[in-house]
């Protein structure tokens, strides 16, 4: 969900990229042909996309709106700090790893039957012990189950702006060549490489090692074409003039000094709540009202509340 960009020449050389469009449109996600080519791209090069913008501008939409093109499924890992790999990567079985351990105790006089001398004692030993360290005892989590997954994924990475650096280096295998490593099992790759989305809401500056190796993809906040096109997708119930309206107010208030800009989340509630509320047109009562459901500040209500009268006039104007 972002502006219109001047690549109209590249979608007409890429038949795709129009494709691409259509097929998120179908499926209720709205975008210009830049956001598609970046699409197209990261899907051809095998290339992880970073995409950053504000919150709520679609960001994850789009992972799940390209796993539904693709008839994939989505593996998601949300971001937060103190995030390692246990938590991302995998988990060893401890429970089915001791019931087996005390099954090799029953066993232990049979497996020790016959053997000379210490050496060879310990050597049957390290045969169970990779057993142990085996896949049968592993629990992936999202990122290997991504590389695990038949017919490949659409992993995303949510908000790694909220990870510490060390995770953000942990990644930089995983994202240059789809492998990682166990150190008890050695390297593991991709039976199929999957579609990579990372998105940041640039509560921090992602390192230059990670972004070298992706793709680069910034969603501003839409226009007011694209924002009324959003919403006759998401709310189809909206008369016209009032979708005018709404977007046309919502768009003045992004220009004011708030704490949090309202998103195209919060632009779709809005609509939603209108319609629930029967209004035709905006007027400035209504608004007033409602204005929670667009700001998550009371600061920013406070700030709102004061241009309520002018912004609505102007927004009636543009209904």
């Amino acid at each position: 969900m972002s502006e219109e960009k001047g690549v109209s020449g590249v979608r007409g050389a890429v038949p795709e990229i129009e494709a691409i469009q259509k097929g998120f449109e179908g499926r209720g996600y709205i975008c210009n042909a830049h956001i598609a080519t970046s699409i197209f791209l990261a899907e051809r090069l095998q290339k992880p996309l970073l995409i950053e913008g504000p919150p709520g501008v679609g960001k994850t939409e789009l992972a799940k709106a390209t796993a539904e093109l693709l008839g994939k499924p989505l593996i998601r890992l949300q971001c937060y700090e103190g995030l390692d790999e246990a938590k991302a990567l995998y988990e060893w079985k401890y429970g089915k790893q001791l019931l087996y351990t005390q099954v090799l105790k029953e066993k232990l006089g049979d497996l020790m039957s016959g053997a000379q001398g210490l050496k060879e004692s310990i050597s049957r030993l390290h045969d169970f012990d990779d057993t142990f360290f085996s896949e049968e005892f592993l629990e992936p989590r999202p990122l290997l189950k991504a590389l695990w997954q038949p017919g490949g994924a659409v992993l995303l990475i949510d908000e790694i702006d909220k990870s510490d650096d060390e995770f953000e280096a942990f990644l930089l295998e995983l994202l240059s060549d789809y492998q990682i490593s166990v150190p008890e099992l050695g390297t593991i790759k991709a039976r199929t490489v999957p579609v990579v989305f990372l998105t940041s809401n640039n509560t921090r500056e992602i390192g230059d090692a990670l972004k070298r190796r992706c793709l680069h993809l910034y969603i501003p906040f839409p226009d007011s074409d694209l924002e009324q096109r959003i919403i006759k997708s998401r709310v189809p119930e909206v008369e016209e003039a009032l979708r005018r309206q709404l977007v046309a107010f919502v768009q003045g208030i992004r220009e004011l000094d708030l704490k949090k800009q309202p998103a195209v989340s919060e632009t779709i509630d809005w609509a939603r709540t209108l319609v629930l509320l029967h209004a035709r047109e905006l007027d400035a009562e209504l608004v007033r009202q409602t204005l929670n459901v667009l700001l998550k500040f009371q600061d920013d209500i406070d700030n709102v509340e004061g241009e309520v009268n002018a912004l609505t006039t102007k927004a009636l104007q543009a209904g």
